[in-house]
């Protein structure tokens, strides 16, 4: 195996290291936790985009399928607005909804032969509208506080998300190792001419990744709204650039075929614990976002071979 598949972990942990020396509290045992229930959203979230990104194409309705599947979580518990109080039933619902925009954005993709990134993007602008407009640009607050604790509440003193954020990772794993659809989304990254021939059924797993990765968001929206007990149009602000610069920076080309779901829950600790530190190091904001900007960048340079490409389009 090469060298460069070991470099995501060289760097957390000489991140940790660096980060150790100039802030002692960094090591402590509650800003580990702290580190964890950041990192559990951002890591349901790399999971669908993985799948999207390892099959050479890209999700950037990210934060429109969370925000209104929030909304959408929000809404069917016990709030401030309406009289629904379906209680957990609200998390299999959100997610559902996030898998049948998910859908949409494969169907749009594959049968409108639209480019990945333009389908997305304007599916998700389209979210982002129905959630803010769904409630004239107010918040539907939670009033549901057993509901709350599907994030907030603690076994062992580490949250309950983070459990969820796990079994997230489990099962991606499984979908990854285990299952025709992960190898389809390899051979399609890999190669979709030769997929295709090979029998491949290209066009289907593309809308079924797509659902998948909406899947994936819907959840992430659900875990959203209980953390921070509301749903609004921009409680996924940020999401979409944390969720695809973890998933590059954790080795996952962008060309397609190259990178795994564990290469990813490595790119969120580095992008969490970078933030951390920057935050316990007194980084100003403006210069966090500096920072988490050449990340990306650094992290492309490194993981994609341009040797190998004839056109850097």
């Amino acid at each position: 195996m090469k060298l460069r598949a070991f470099a995501p972990i060289a760097v957390l942990v000489l991140l940790c290291l660096m980060i150790a020396v100039f802030s002692p509290n960094f090591l402590s045992v509650s800003n580990a936790i702290r580190i964890l229930n950041a990192a559990a959203i951002p890591m349901v979230l790399v999971m669908g985009a993985t799948f999207v990104i390892l099959m050479g194409s890209i999700d950037l309705s990210v934060e429109g399928v969370v925000s209104l599947t929030a909304v959408v979580t929000a809404s069917l518990v016990q709030n401030n607005l309406t009289s629904a109080d379906l209680g957990y039933w609200a998390v299999p619902i959100a997610m559902l909804a996030g898998g049948a925009i998910g859908a949409v954005n494969g169907a749009t993709h594959v049968l409108m032969r639209i480019p990945s990134f333009m389908a997305t993007l304007g599916i998700g602008f389209v979210c982002l509208g129905i959630s803010t407009a769904a409630l004239g640009g107010f918040p539907v607050r939670i009033a549901d506080r057993e509901f709350r604790n599907i994030t907030l509440g603690r076994t062992f003193d580490i949250p309950h998300g983070v459990y969820i954020a796990l079994a997230a990772v489990i099962v991606a794993y499984i979908i990854q190792q285990r299952t025709r659809l992960g190898r389809w989304v390899y051979a399609i990254g890999t190669d979709e001419t030769t997929a295709r021939q090979s029998g491949v059924p290209v066009e289907r797993t593309r809308i079924l990744v797509f659902a998948l990765a909406g899947i994936f968001s819907g959840l992430a929206g659900a875990l959203a709204a209980a953390q921070l007990g509301q749903g609004h149009g921009l409680i996924a602000s940020g999401r979409l650039f944390t969720t695809v610069t973890a998933v590059v920076v954790g080795g996952t080309a962008l060309s397609g075929g190259v990178g795994s779901v564990l290469n990813s829950v490595v790119g969120v600790l580095i992008v969490v614990v970078l933030t951390n530190g920057m935050v316990l190091m007194g980084v100003p904001p403006f210069v966090q976002q500096g920072v988490q900007g050449l990340l990306i960048i650094v992290a492309v340079s490194l993981a994609l071979d341009r040797r190998l490409l004839s056109v850097v389009k």
